[in-house]
């Protein structure tokens, strides 16, 4: 619910601002050439994945902890956190020499637990629980009564949301005449600062939030008029996949998005690939998703000066599989069928020589052979070098009478299979 209490003031912009001067890195705001010639506009990237900690998690974080007084600081702090807001806690606890407890779900990439346990410095201890952040933060909520430590939030905090708002004074800083600005919305920290101090200098900026569309918890409680918990969500984009936002950053995102679009977790993966090999910029999921919201957004940005924040930059490389796969797949260049092949010799040779096109590659193959008789069904993933070549692969298969299943279309089976 919104409280009057609650409204932030130009006062505590500024004071976070000076709080964290030399602390956080003013972030480089980068024109991007190849984006801005695909879509016809000025597109510049606010690198928060080159901030200290990887991420704008640390601004918040370490604003809360040092508002907080000595007395209660003494007793320590606990967090919940998927990854960055971890690092930022941990962080703020090293340069402040307090006691943290972090609580991140079990499935945290390791880079993120390392990274964690490495900015902590022997001052915080992780703790690994449930499937989501909305498991650990119940856990460390307990923990926090338990105890008597200060749960420090991800982002319902005004605190926080003050502390990822410079990252707006930056922008308004270097580029005071942009026409709108895309992020990313997980809980709607960012987005909630962000907005409040840039609607605040330029009322007709435009803000723009991207989020995941497996977990769409803030479009849901826009379309409810209340924070809304969803009952199941997917957690790939852990940087920005939970359940429920904040009562408070719903009431300011309500008041600040001008739109918000989902998009869908390979296009993520997609952006994530092209941000590596065409402009040498690790991104996470999350620090993604507003250059992947890009392509929503294609009409609206023409022409326009548009600010994408890349808000992290903690992404495991022993992800990267995955994310190529979920990219191809998107992409309409992945397929995997189960195909029962005719029981005749040359039957699998002529399956590559006359139904696989010439940039036909097969990337995988499992193959059952029940007895010396009968064969069983074999699993075929392949790749394609255009998406247009699906039509004629499907033909050729067709037009060779093959028993197929294509398992892309099979929601179920492709979760069990692949």
């Amino acid at each position: 619910m919104w409280n009057r209490k609650d409204t932030l003031t130009e006062q505590d912009f500024e004071s976070a601002y000076a709080n964290l001067k030399n602390v956080v890195k003013h972030t480089p705001l980068e024109l991007s050439p190849r984006l801005s010639e695909r879509f016809n506009a000025e597109i510049y990237l606010k690198r928060e994945d080159l901030q200290w900690v990887r991420s704008y998690k640390l601004r918040g974080a370490y604003h809360m902890i040092s508002s907080l007084p000595q007395d209660v600081l003494s007793r320590g702090v606990v967090c919940a956190s998927a990854g960055n807001h971890a690092q930022g806690v941990a962080f703020a606890c090293r340069k402040k020499q307090v006691n943290g407890v972090v609580f991140m779900p079990e499935i945290t990439p390791k880079q993120k637990i390392r990274q964690t346990e490495m900015f902590g410095k022997g001052n915080v201890t992780v703790i690994l629980k449930g499937d989501t952040f909305d498991d650990c933060k119940d856990e460390a909520l307990a923990y926090a009564h338990k105890f008597g430590t200060t749960f420090i939030p991800p982002f319902d905090n005004r605190f926080i949301i003050a502390g990822q708002g410079t990252v707006g004074m930056e922008i308004w800083e270097d580029l005071p005449d942009a026409d709108m600005v895309i992020v990313p919305v997980g809980g709607g920290g960012l987005a909630a600062g962000v907005g409040a101090y840039l609607k605040r200098q330029r009322p007709d900026i435009l803000l723009l939030g991207a989020e995941p569309e497996g977990a769409p918890s803030m479009k849901a409680a826009l379309k409810n008029g209340s924070p809304v918990a969803l009952e199941k969500i997917d957690t790939f984009v852990d940087g920005a996949a939970v359940k429920c936002v904040g009562e408070l950053t719903y009431a300011y995102c309500a008041r600040l998005l001008d739109d918000i679009k989902t998009v869908a977790e390979g296009s993520i993966c997609t952006a994530i690939l092209n941000l590596y090999n065409e402009d040498g910029i690790v991104a996470e999921p999350a620090g993604a998703l507003s250059v992947a919201a890009l392509e929503r957004y294609s009409d609206r940005i023409r022409r326009k000066k548009v600010v994408c924040v890349v808000s992290g930059g903690n992404n495991d490389i022993d992800r990267m599989p995955g994310i190529k796969e979920r990219s191809l797949l998107y992409d309409g260049l992945k397929h995997y069928f189960i195909i029962k092949f005719p029981q005749r010799p040359g039957a699998l040779r002529a399956f590559v020589n006359e139904v696989l096109g010439p940039d036909d590659d097969i990337t995988r193959f499992e193959f059952i052979k029940k007895n010396e008789r009968e064969s069983g069904p074999a699993l075929v993933g392949i790749e394609l070098k255009n998406a247009a070549d699906y039509s004629l692969l499907r033909g050729k298969m067709e037009a060779h009478r093959l028993s197929f299943v294509e398992v892309n279309n099979e929601h179920l089976l492709f979760d069990y299979l692949i």
